[in-house]
């Protein structure tokens, strides 16, 4: 191995570091972060590592702190950026489970963020607490929204409405979660016209 290529492989393991060993209470690091430890050229170094943590099933995801974010030069724009490693394709319920996850949260997730799809992506805490009390007590509403706001999967602004997260953009397909509500709602319908 040559000497660049040793330099790399240093830089890629320590890219790895940064972004796999959680120093603070929000997973991944701020493009600036990666840019002061890995060199001007740490993008190259991102791209690598991605490309290492593919055969894990794993990713490298590049999320903007801010869903609307316009204007500004790319380079400003990676810096305020949040990179993180997610999985490269789902994860089934039972290790979501045993990451931590309660399954009635999963579902109380789930259900808020399809209620925010329908509505154009936001949607009043009020609205959500009545759709969520329908199925789950409402203290474990409260609990539950609360903690998907402190994570990211939710974003909570001043007037108390809701709407999606950075870490939902960044750990969440929502796309199949809006095709596998669809799937599940069609297959009850059939269910329940058989027995009707």
């Amino acid at each position: 191995m040559s000497g660049g290529e040793a330099s790399y492989a240093r830089r890629v393991k320590r890219a790895a570091q940064l972004l796999l060993f959680q120093r603070h209470r929000t997973p991944g690091v701020k493009g600036w972060e990666l840019r002061k430890s890995l060199g001007k050229n740490y993008m190259k170094i991102v791209k690598l590592l991605d490309s290492e943590l593919e055969r894990l099933g794993l990713q490298v995801k590049i999320v903007p702190e801010a869903s609307g974010e316009a204007g500004g030069d790319e380079e400003a724009k990676l810096d305020r950026a949040r990179f993180l490693v997610t999985l490269r394709g789902s994860l089934p319920a039972t290790d979501a489970q045993a990451s931590g996850w309660r399954i009635d949260d999963l579902a109380a997730l789930a259900a808020t963020l399809a209620y925010l799809a329908s509505r154009q992506g936001k949607a009043s805490r009020g609205e959500v607490e009545r759709l969520l009390s329908s199925k789950l007590p409402s203290w474990r509403v409260n609990i539950a929204l609360d903690r998907f706001v402190r994570l990211g999967y939710l974003h909570e602004d001043e007037n108390e409405v809701l709407t999606v997260g950075w870490r939902t953009r960044a750990e969440v397909d929502l796309e199949a979660l809006a095709e596998s509500l669809l799937t599940i709602s069609e297959e009850s319908s059939e269910i329940g016209g058989r027995e009707g």
